[in-house]
């Protein structure tokens, strides 16, 4: 699948409220299928970033392309359908308070239409993936703060994005959960295709996951390290992973999402 190019940004700048620019002049090609992580200091723009490759905030300078589509050329309506073949999954969760983990993560498949048996039998699969099948009737302030940051991933994932951009996901959690998430976002990526756009602060992520690097500094982009992940064995932390079988089942449960 790699060698498609999903996200294409030409000479693109962006600020907020006319102020200084955030990026500035900014170009790259990510093919289908990439892994990247996203790094900078804080305030770099790796935030900024995300949003503009989710189209929720507007660049005042060049032309940005999701899966071959000039954004600025296009309806409220096909903006709408391209955002359906993408996913993101913010630091701040999120989530909806009111609404139990279950229908949080159910959310995104009522909106796409799934059947209550497929939505049920889908959204039970990927709690168990995160570490999180016995919570499926709490509430998210009933939550710690990684186990709603879990949720927002769930969430993210069950649509099987063609793209799926994370911003710092694992960030509250400790060193086996993170390894259950990346192990999980390895898989989507391997077994879906998934691009996938990571950014972290964490060295040790960098150290142990070794795909290539996205890096913002004094407003500019810069492309660093490996095509491919490093071998298995070089990795150090180690939990739980999704099993293939599982991941098979949910590729086959997705493959209508291609056609909407």
């Amino acid at each position: 699948m790699e060698g498609k190019t999903n996200i294409s940004f030409a000479n693109v700048s962006a600020n907020y409220d006319n102020a200084v620019d955030v990026l500035s002049n900014v170009s790259f090609n990510i093919s289908a299928g990439s892994f990247y992580f996203l790094t900078g200091n804080s305030g770099a723009g790796k935030t900024t970033l995300l949003r503009l490759i989710y189209q929720l905030h507007k660049p005042h300078t060049g032309i940005i392309k999701l899966f071959g589509h000039d954004c600025s050329a296009l309806s409220r309506n096909d903006l709408a359908k391209l955002r359906h073949k993408m996913a993101i999954v913010f630091q701040e969760y999120s989530l909806i308070s009111h609404m139990t983990v279950f229908d949080n993560i159910a959310l995104p498949l009522r909106v796409r239409g799934f059947s209550q048996d497929k939505i049920k039998k889908l959204v039970s699969t990927t709690l168990e993936w995160v570490g999180l099948g016995k919570y499926a009737d709490s509430y998210p302030l009933e939550l710690s703060g990684g186990q709603q940051q879990r949720v927002s991933v769930a969430r993210a994932i069950i649509t099987q994005p063609s793209i799926l951009l994370a911003d710092e996901p694992t960030g509250n959690l400790d060193d086996e959960n993170a390894s259950r998430l990346m192990e999980l976002f390895i898989q989507m990526n391997k077994a879906f295709g998934t691009t996938i756009i990571l950014a972290t602060h964490n060295k040790k992520l960098l150290e142990t996951y070794h795909f290539p690097v996205i890096s913002i500094e004094n407003h500019h982009v810069s492309f660093s390290g490996i095509t491919e992940t490093a071998p298995e064995t070089t990795r150090k932390w180690k939990g739980p992973k999704p099993q293939q079988s599982d991941i098979n089942e949910l590729s086959k449960q997705f493959e209508d999402i291609e056609k909407l």
